[in-house]
């Protein structure tokens, strides 16, 4: 695959990287078995970055990617690990905890269950309202210069913030939702990441299984779908009908709707980065899987180019007025710098 730079000065990537978080429960049971092999899988496919957090399934998906990480993967992977979302014992999510004396010692934590010295990207899974963000970026530098960190992240937040938060320490990546069914980062992240060299790692590119191609409604949904307001009632109904507007145009390509939505976002990070002359891109997918066939589809998506007009006319067959629900939860939502 062709690789891509994060950052002006960050690690060199594969164009596809692995989210890992379903492999921890984040929509149904997992087979652990599996998902070993699925991570390594990828790693054989030449996928370079895998995306965690010390959260998903309380400690379990840290513990998940050592397990698989065979003899010499940890030299081939940058791990991307976010921190910091406080979990209630029901298991609900609260806000994030960005303080500084917090930072070290998620670290500290995250270190032990990956079984590494060292993170390659480390960031705030959310902004903490209590804490300026030049105060936890500046708790993360400092683990920089202790070796522990090779580069720090943000992730969901807005233009301002990247501002701040890149003054203080150079950032590596913003790590944003973005996808055909989630537009909200061209509302000036992915304007901000550029001028500043800043890389973007998009997630939810398939929008949590939607435009997968394969998803059905089911009445006895459980996980995070069954709380995103695009899974209910009418508006499921109205996003999958998108879909099928999508499968018309993937399959006289020989596409799945899935690769025609990767390249879909693969492709805005090549015209976006033609100007800055870096032809290669500067938007990573970050693919969410538990089985290795999953892997499989997402990196030959890596590997087609969409003509401009052709991802016109995927625009046109999802526009962005048309998709129905917010991306999370109302009161998910106010969590998100990126949206005010």
């Amino acid at each position: 695959m062709e690789m891509r730079r994060l950052g002006a000065a960050g690690p060199r990537v594969a164009p596809i990287g692995l989210g890992c978080s379903a492999m921890s429960g984040a929509y149904g049971p997992a087979d652990e078995k599996e998902s070993v092999a699925t991570i390594r899988a990828a790693i054989d496919a030449g996928v370079t970055l895998l995306d965690t957090a010390d959260f998903y399934g309380m400690g379990h998906n840290e513990w998940l990617i050592r397990q698989a990480l065979r003899a010499g993967d940890r030299e081939k992977v940058v791990l991307s690990v976010k921190f910091g979302q406080l979990c209630g014992l029901d298991g609900t999510f609260g806000i994030s905890d960005g303080r500084p004396a917090a930072v070290k010692t998620f670290l500290a934590y995250s270190l032990q269950r990956l079984g590494t010295d060292h993170v390659d990207i480390y960031r705030p899974a959310r902004l903490d309202p209590a804490v300026p963000v030049e105060e936890t970026v500046g708790a993360i530098a400092e683990a920089v210069r202790g070796g522990y960190v090779r580069g720090i992240g943000l992730s969901e937040v807005g233009p301002e913030t990247i501002r701040r938060a890149h003054a203080v320490h150079p950032i590596t990546d913003v790590q944003i939702e973005y996808s055909l069914f989630s537009r909200g980062a061209e509302d000036g992240v992915l304007e901000t990441c550029r001028e500043l060299g800043i890389g973007v790692t998009a997630y939810g590119v398939l929008s949590r299984g939607l435009l997968s191609g394969g998803y059905r409604p089911a009445a006895d949904a459980t996980g995070a779908r069954a709380h995103l307001p695009r899974f209910q009632d009418d508006n499921v109904a109205a996003n999958l009908t998108l879909v099928e507007n999508l499968r018309k145009i993937a399959e006289p390509r020989g596409l799945t709707v899935a690769q025609l939505a990767i390249a879909w976002v693969l492709a805005q990070g090549r015209a976006g980065a033609r100007a800055g002359a870096r032809p290669e891109g500067d938007i990573v997918a970050l693919v969410g899987a538990r089985k290795p066939h999953r892997v499989t589809d997402a990196v030959a998506a890596a590997r087609l180019t969409l003509t401009e007009e052709e991802s016109a006319a995927v625009e046109r067959a999802v526009p962005r007025a048309a998709v129905a629900g917010e991306r999370y939860g109302a009161a998910a939502m106010t969590h998100l710098d990126s949206e005010r």
